[in-house]
C-alpha cells in the first residue's frame, strides 16, 4: 500500500515544493511505495523559480507542480495520508485541519532561502543547500520500514530525523 507523505508550507512556493521533488524522486530511484504532495495554508499561486532550476538541475520534472491549498488534501475523494511534515515555522505555528486518519505529524524546519542574500546567485546557493539538506532527511524516511512501524514507532523516528 502506498505510503502518502504531505509536505506544508504557508505558501507552498519553495521549501514544500522541494520536498515534494526530492521525496518522490527518491522514492522512485529506491523502488519504494511513498507518494509526496506538498500544499500550502495560505498557496501563494506560483512556484518560485529558484526552486524549479534546484530540481531541474538534479533531473526531476516539475512538470504539473503547482502552489496548492492544503484543503485539497482534506475533501473526500484525497489520498489517505500516512504523514504529514511542515517545513516553515509558520506553518507549523498554524492551525492545521483535522487530517484524515489521524496521519502522524512532524516539523522539520528549514531557513526560507527566498530571504537569501547576495542577489540571484546567493538565492542559487541557498536553494541547492536546502534542497540537499531535504534531500538528506527524505532519504532517511526512505530507509524506514513505513509499512511495518506502528504510529507511535513511526513518530520516533520522524523526531529523531529531526534533529539531523
Amino acid at each position: 500500500m502506498t505510503t502518502n507523505v504531505l509536505i506544508l508550507c504557508t505558501h507552498n512556493s519553495a521549501r514544500s515544493v522541494l520536498s515534494e521533488g526530492m521525496l518522490n524522486h527518491w522514492a522512485r530511484m529506491l523502488g519504494k511505495d511513498v507518494r509526496a504532495y506538498s500544499a500550502g495554508s495560505a498557496p501563494s499561486g506560483h512556484l518560485n523559480p529558484f526552486a524549479l532550476e534546484a530540481l531541474a538541475n538534479v533531473g526531476i520534472d516539475t512538470a504539473g507542480y503547482r502552489s496548492k491549498s492544503w484543503d485539497e488534501f482534506v475533501d473526500a475523494g484525497a489520498p489517505r495520508m500516512r504523514i504529514v511534515i511542515t517545513v516553515c515555522d509558520s506553518a507549523a505555528a498554524e492551525l492545521c485541519p483535522y487530517w484524515p486518519g489521524s496521519p502522524v505529524k512532524v516539523h522539520w524546519g528549514y531557513a526560507d532561502p527566498s530571504n537569501a542574500s547576495g542577489g540571484d546567485t546567493g538565492k542559487r546557493q541557498a536553494f541547492e543547500l536546502t534542497r540537499q539538506a531535504i534531500g538528506y532527511r527524505m532519504l532517511q524516511l526512505l530507509t524506514l520500514p513505513l509499512d511495518t512501524l506502528s504510529n507511535d514507532a513511526l513518530q520516533h523516528h520522524l523526531d529523531r530525523i529531526s534533529h539531523s
